[in-house]
C-alpha cells in the first residue's frame, strides 16, 4: 500500500487504509468479498498474489460490488510488482472498470479480453491486455492462482 500512495488520485494520497478483506481470514469467497465492501463512494484498493508469488491488483475510486453493469471512473488503474511497481492508466477507449456478479469479477475490458478477472470462489483468475488500461498481462501467466487476495479501503 505505501508504494501505491504516490499513485493514487491526490486527494487520497493522505488517507488511512484499512482491510475490508482478507482470504487469510474470511476465506475464498467473492460473494463474502462483496459484503465486506466499503461504503459505495468509498475508494477499493484490490491486492494479489498468486501461487507463482506475483503481487498485482486494481484500484478503484468507488466501492468494489455487484453489478449488472460496468461502473467506475478513469481514475481506476490496474497494476503489478513484476518485479518493479508498474502502473496501466485509463486510456480513454473505453469505459469497462469495474464489473461483478456472484461468479465473476471484471476489471478492465474489450474486445473479449479483462485486464484482471477472479473467479467467484476467488481460486482462479486471469488477466490479459485490454484496451481499457492498454496494459500488459500481471501475473507470469495469462491465467493463475490466487495464493492470498486482499481488499482494502479507506477508513
Amino acid at each position: 500500500v505505501p508504494q501505491l500512495g504516490p499513485q493514487l488520485p491526490p486527494r487520497l494520497t493522505q488517507q488511512p487504509w484499512h482491510l475490508l478483506y482478507s482470504t487469510g481470514r474470511d476465506g475464498f469467497s467473492l460473494r463474502t468479498l462483496y459484503r465486506s465492501g466499503a461504503r459505495p463512494d468509498s475508494p477499493t484498493l484490490l491486492l494479489i498474489r498468486d501461487t507463482e508469488a506475483q503481487a498485482f491488483g486494481a484500484f478503484s475510486a468507488s466501492a468494489i460490488r455487484s453489478s449488472s453493469g460496468f461502473y467506475g471512473t478513469g481514475e481506476t488503474f490496474l497494476f503489478s510488482f513484476c518485479p518493479e511497481l508498474k502502473v496501466f492508466r485509463w486510456t480513454g477507449r473505453n469505459d469497462f472498470f469495474v464489473k461483478g456478479d456472484v461468479n465473476l469479477l471484471m476489471v478492465g475490458g474489450g474486445s473479449g479480453r479483462f485486464g484482471l478477472w477472479l473467479d467467484g470462489d476467488l481460486h482462479h483468475g486471469g488477466s490479459q491486455p485490454c484496451e481499457t488500461f492498454d496494459n500488459e498481462t500481471l501475473s507470469h501467466r495469462e491465467e493463475f492462482c490466487i495464493q492470498d487476495l486482499e481488499m482494502w479501503g479507506l477508513a
